[in-house]
């Protein structure tokens, strides 16, 4: 089996959430736990990290398996979704897993897989775990798929627990309040296992400390405990930063990521690995220094206020929601630049009504359909852009192919609006 077909396979046989939203959604752990059964649990001898959050929780798992990298660690790292290839959801000190061995797994359980009717997360899923124990990693940093009690990777019990922070996203699965949405990302607390709260949330502080007390949970709200000093007073943040605990500085360090919204990241970050410290990992001030500073190099990161061109000045960005969108687009404007153009594009579950109003007023945009089922058809998109300069473009590449016509040095081009935008954008650029 060639690695095209495998993939090919992968995405026929199994329901995918990229591609057709909520009924891939498999409301249970009985599937996983099968499978991770029938593989021999690689998941039980693997010491975890499980990161879950609405936002952040990418780049934060990015950080905390970058640590643990420059502290002489073998570090495998699953996330989801991809951007431009499958590979890329699982990694293992940054090597993205090889195509030779997802053929292999697919060709070995074919039958068994078939036979479980499980969905692509289950599947990848049981692929990372079994690829993480062939590989004898010394420590798995998980992300949560979506969010959390009964996401697939919540069969692990994990040395801390990480959430990074509530927002309003997939409410037709998690919920349509922040009380609901922290519950079902709460699941992920284990029984006296440490839990990092990354921003305190008066709205939902009472459900994570109610569940860590059910469980007997240490629990770290990170924005409480720790803060974060910029020393770099321009307008924009070049990544320097302090952490410190009162008027104690704990670490001085510069972020490889260096979005708004890293700001409060690094915090969360920086909580839970004095965790892992507390759980005998041998991790110095010094790794954790080079931890942020290169976890792009590290871990090979994609799509978190990437810098892809100079000349246009081009960025993308996963932002997808109304929290992701409140940073980014605030950031790029205060880039000030003359000439904003926006390649955008949306998924149809994603509440734009509540989106729009962040847009820039003074933008030009250019709006599209990624290629997949789930995405916002065109003609919904536009009923919302009446009112601002737009261009309605077929694909990505042909929006941001119009959007790269007659710049000049004030023009800035921002890809975004959903994960699969910016996966579209970059696999053709890469």
């Amino acid at each position: 089996m060639k690695y095209s077909e495998a993939i090919q396979y992968l995405y026929s046989q199994f329901p995918c959430f990229q591609q057709v939203g909520k009924s891939a959604f498999v409301p249970s752990l009985q599937n996983t736990k099968d499978l991770l059964f029938f593989l021999g649990n690689p998941e039980s001898k693997i010491p975890c990290v499980h990161v879950a959050g609405t936002n952040g929780k990418g780049s934060t798992s990015h950080f905390i398996a970058s640590i643990l990298q420059e502290s002489g660690y073998k570090v495998g790292l699953f996330t989801s979704p991809h951007l431009v290839d499958f590979t890329e959801r699982i990694r293992v000190n940054g090597d993205a897993i090889s195509k030779k061995y997802v053929c292999a797994f697919v060709e070995k359980y074919r039958s068994k897989l078939e036979g479980m009717q499980a969905s692509l997360f289950e599947v990848t899923t049981a692929l990372a775990f079994d690829y993480f124990q062939y590989k004898k990693v010394d420590y798995a940093v998980i992300e949560v798929g979506l969010g959390g009690r009964l996401d697939s990777t919540n069969v692990i019990n994990p040395l801390v627990s990480v959430i990074t922070n509530i927002g309003f996203d997939h409410m037709q699965i998690l919920g349509n309040t922040l009380d609901k949405i922290a519950l079902e990302k709460a699941g992920i607390i284990k029984p006296k296992v440490p839990v990092v709260i990354g921003e305190y949330n008066e709205n939902t502080a009472a459900v994570f400390e109610r569940v860590a007390g059910e469980n007997d949970s240490q629990i770290i709200f990170a924005s409480n405990d720790y803060n974060i000093n910029i020393e770099n007073t321009s307008e924009f943040w070049n990544g320097e930063f302090e952490v410190k605990a009162g008027d104690s500085v704990k670490i001085r360090a510069k972020a490889g990521l260096v979005g708004e919204y890293q700001k409060k990241n690094v915090v969360t970050v920086y909580a839970a690995v004095e965790v892992l410290k507390e759980c005998g990992c041998k991790i110095t001030k010094d790794a954790i220094s080079k931890g942020y500073k290169n976890v792009v190099e590290n871990t090979h990161l994609l799509g978190r206020w990437q810098k892809v061109n100079e000349n246009p000045l081009t960025i993308c960005d996963t932002g997808h929601n109304y929290d992701g969108i409140s940073y980014t687009m605030p950031q790029l404007v205060g880039l000030g630049k003359k000439d904003i153009r926006i390649v955008w594009g949306m998924v149809g579950d994603k509440d734009i009504d509540s989106i729009i109003d962040l847009l820039p007023e003074t933008a030009t945009y250019y709006i599209c359909k990624p290629n997949i089922e789930r995405a916002m058809p065109i003609s919904r998109l536009e009923k919302y852009f009446l009112k601002k300069k737009y261009f309605i473009c077929e694909t990505v590449h042909d929006a941001y192919c119009a959007a790269k016509q007659n710049v000049t040095n004030e023009t800035v081009i921002y890809v975004g609006g959903s994960s699969y935008v910016v996966a579209e954008f970059l696999s053709k650029k890469i």
